[in-house]
């Protein structure tokens, strides 16, 4: 089961929001992570940027995962790098694995050091440096695991050289890049976010020349308020791009697609308004048969977590609460055609 989020387009700063918790691909990270070189992957098409930033408002532009209410994850927007920390920077199966034998080794000195500090600590900072070690330790315990299931096993592409600077392009390769991860089972969980809040991307292939941000508070103006569509149409074409590759490869009795629950929205329902509710939302993937496929569903006063809480229980994720949920959102079972 593979669980993957598509934040679409970006629409106003969301600064003021409260985060009562971690983000529901944490969440699944900590479960469908356990057996796989890298817990998630969180990735952007735009660098992070200052612009409009007050009282540490960057934080919450510029990543929609957060492990805890206090630690935001980087989401990272260049696509080398991206390779690098799913398949190492070596271009053979026997690089790659040198590398991971090189981290191996660099992680024993790096305990043995911690080691012989420890005894010079105080209890507080003790304790400090056990929560380190443990992260260390799981690193060691994923580096085991990949040699048991080498996840260079998939043909690999040349290594991207740097970030396209067509948008379209870029988000392909991401999207790719995923597959990739998704295929080599390196990761079950994603993240990414096609437009960062406060985006300041034109679009000038759809013969745009104001930022997205600045077209999303349209103030009922008729036109601005087209090229906020034609920009909500193009991103679901791009998107398309990602379900075509994961349809085409096989996994499985079937599909990536088949196996695979893709969550796919915006932050707002409108712009213009700031306003948080009826956010257009699509969960997309056959899900191994766990849920109802083809469906319209409307809820009014529903909070967005419920959904999210609804997919973690399909994917096998165990999880009372998800921030301001309420309860559960009915996703049935079985396919449609």
């Amino acid at each position: 089961m593979w669980l993957s989020g598509v934040h679409a387009a970006a629409v106003t700063t969301v600064g003021a929001e409260v985060r009562l918790g971690p983000t529901a691909d944490q969440i699944a990270a900590r479960t469908l992570g356990k057996q796989t070189l890298l817990p998630s992957l969180e990735m952007a098409l735009e660098q992070p940027s200052a612009f409009g930033c007050e009282g540490g408002t960057c934080l919450f532009s510029s990543t929609v995962s957060w492990k805890d209410e206090k630690t935001p994850v980087p989401m990272e927007s260049h696509p080398r790098i991206v390779f690098e920390r799913l398949f190492g920077q070596g271009g053979s199966v026997e690089e790659r694995r040198a590398d991971r034998l090189s981290d191996a080794s660099i992680l024993d000195s790096v305990a043995e050091e911690a080691s012989r500090l420890q005894k010079r600590l105080g209890a507080q900072d003790r304790l400090r440096l056990d929560e380190y070690l443990d992260s260390v330790r799981e690193i060691e315990q994923r580096i085991s695991r990949v040699e048991d299931h080498d996840a260079t096993v998939v043909e690999l592409p040349e290594r991207p050289a740097g970030i396209p600077a067509d948008w379209e392009e870029h988000a392909r390769l991401m999207f790719d890049l995923q597959v990739l991860a998704f295929q080599s089972d390196t990761t079950r969980v994603f993240t990414l976010m096609m437009g960062r809040e406060l985006s300041g991307h034109v679009f000038k292939n759809l013969g745009q020349s104001e930022q997205h941000h600045i077209i999303t508070h349209h103030r009922h103006d008729q036109s601005l308020v087209e090229q906020k569509a034609r920009i909500d149409i193009y991103h679901m074409q791009v998107l398309k791009h990602l379900l075509d590759k994961l349809q085409a490869t096989k996994d499985g009795d079937g599909s990536l697609l088949d196996h695979t629950m893709i969550v796919y929205g915006s932050a707002m329902g409108d712009g213009n308004q700031h306003a948080f509710h009826d956010i257009p939302t699509l969960v997309i993937g056959k899900g191994a048969g766990r849920i109802r496929t083809g469906r319209h569903i409307r809820h009014q006063d529903v909070p967005m977590t419920n959904l999210l809480l609804s997919v973690l229980d399909k994917a096998g994720v165990e999880a009372d609460k998800l921030g301001d949920s309420t309860g559960r959102i009915d996703l049935g079972s079985g396919l449609t055609v």
